[in-house]
Parts: structure tokens; sequence; C-alpha cells
């Protein structure tokens, strides 16, 4: 899908670093931006600099813990116009608390329904649309955790997963009907909600770095792109080790329980 070509873009967690990035990519004279966040301040101040741009801007804050409002949603703004490409890039991230033996239940919910819930539902939305159309594009942004299981972060990398299984399965079954769908599984970008966890951040990118590849993925209508390489790397690695060996791995690499 040329950038060019790209007239009514949606973006979800438009109000975060890499969907304020993505948003400000693709601001172009000639193009509607939908900007969906929570945070209406720093909606506004995405939005700006996207007119500035030349770009058109709806926003509209919205908390994904509500799927079914997040659909409705979307089901609104594909009436009002098509639209060509959906970029659900919000997402939360957390890790077991300190001292905890297993990750808090309410965290596990709400970070499945974020996560993967919300945005799988939302893009079978639009799918579905897209389908009729012919045409469209979707993009679902995932995590490199969603390769490993990570005993500190259980619910993370397992919404993550679910929504690269997800994405994987809705791409096989619209892409006859004109539609492309792309997981991206990017590992650490530097972003203030990503600097808030703790640990280490090996091979860390910023943001315009990691917009510029997710936008590239989507015009080449790759099915899953997962960037830094050495992530590919580890997800090949994690494939291929022993389970053994491969749970002693994970369990050397979580904090230990106070």
């Amino acid at each position: 899908m040329n950038k060019s070509s790209l007239d009514r873009i949606l973006i979800s967690g438009a109000s975060g670093g890499l969907g304020a990035t993505l948003a400000q990519y693709y601001a172009a004279p000639g193009r509607t931006l939908l900007l969906w966040g929570r945070d209406r301040p720093r909606l506004e101040t995405v939005a700006t600099l996207c007119r500035a741009a030349g770009a058109e801007v709806r926003l509209r804050q919205l908390d994904l813990t509500d799927s079914l409002a997040a659909i409705a949603a979307a089901e609104d703004e594909d009436d009002i116009g098509a639209i060509t490409l959906a970029l659900l890039v919000a997402g939360a991230g957390d890790v077991r608390a300190a001292g905890d033996r297993v990750e808090d239940a309410a965290q596990v919910a709400r970070l499945g329904l974020v996560n993967y819930v919300a945005p799988a539902a939302m893009a079978a939305a639009l799918a579905r649309r897209m389908t009729l159309r012919g045409k469209g594009g979707i993009v679902l942004v995932g995590s490199a955790a969603a390769f490993h299981a990570l005993p500190f972060a259980a619910g993370y990398a397992g919404s993550k997963a679910g929504l690269l299984r997800f994405g994987d399965a809705l791409r096989l079954s619209v892409r006859k009907h004109g539609v492309r769908v792309t997981v991206v599984s990017p590992g650490f970008i530097n972003t203030a909600a990503g600097r808030g966890n703790a640990g280490p951040r090996p091979f860390q990118i910023e943001p315009a770095d990691a917009a510029a590849r997710i936008a590239a993925a989507a015009e080449r209508g790759a099915g899953h792109a997962i960037f830094p390489w050495p992530f590919r790397v580890l997800r090949t690695v994690d494939r291929v080790l022993p389970t053994a060996w491969r749970d002693r791995l994970l369990q050397a690499l979580t904090p230990r329980e106070d």
C-alpha cells in the first residue's frame, strides 16, 4: 500500500510515544488522521503537529478496556469515511510486582483486554468492512515478548502472543479479498512508557526508527515484521533450545522473589 495513496488512517494509541510518531510520519496534505488515545491533552498536541503538516485530524478519547466501545467507535469512524489503513498501536506493558510469586490477576485481565481483545476485535470489525471494498490494510503492533514464556511478565507476553496468532490467522482469511494484515513485533523502543519499566533494554531503538520500519512493513504487505534483527535471532534460539535449557534460561532472567 503506497504511502501516497493513503487518505484516511486510524491510529490507536496516538497519545503514546510510538503512536504519536506514526501520526507525524503519516501526516500530509489531503490525508485524514483518526487519532485515538486516553490522554486528551497529549492527543491535542499531536494533532497540532499533524495539522501543521497539512493533515486533517479527528480525535477520539477512548479506553480500550471497553472492547465493545472500541468496536463501535471503529465502525462509526468507518461509516463516516472508509478507513484505508488502521494502525492499532495502543497497548499496555507491565511485569509482576516485586515480591509477588504470581502476577496480579486484575493486571492480567487488563493486559489481556488492552493488548489482545480490543485490538483483535477492532481488526476483525474493520477487516470485514475492508473485504467488502476489496482493499485496505491493518497493522497490529505486538512485541518480541510474544516469542518467550516470560515468568515475570506472563500477562504481557501472553497477550502479545495471542495478538500475534490472531493477526496471522486474520491475514490468511482476508488476503484473497484484497486486505493486508501485518503484525509487527518490535523489541525495546525508547518511549516514556518503556522507560518506566525497570530492567535492561538491549538493542533499544528510537520511535522514529520504529515508525519507519512499521510503515515500510505495511507498504510492502509483510505478514510479520520483527525488528531489530537480534530479536529474530532470539526467537529462533527460543524455538530450537531444548525445553529444559530454555526454562533454566528464562528463570535465570527472572528477578528473585523476596
